[in-house]
């Protein structure tokens, strides 16, 4: 009887560990990679001012101030 209970108790030590590194390396995954949705986003963020802006009147207004000048 002794025996399968200290069974049982590695058996669930070697679970616990199982499921924690199982977790830890699910969110370092996570972590590091970026959503299809996101893309632009983490661009900007890595390099700001590297997207033009979405304003696109904007955007033509200072060509146009870019190209006089």
């Amino acid at each position: 009887m002794e025996k399968s209970n200290r069974n049982r108790r590695v058996f669930i030590i070697v679970f616990i560990a199982f499921v924690s590194l199982f977790a830890y390396i699910s969110y370092d995954m996570s972590s590091r990679t970026t959503a299809p949705w996101n893309k632009s986003k983490q661009l900007d963020r890595a390099l700001p001012g590297a997207l033009p802006d979405s304003d696109s009147l904007k955007l033509d207004s200072l060509l146009k101030d870019a190209e006089s000048n």
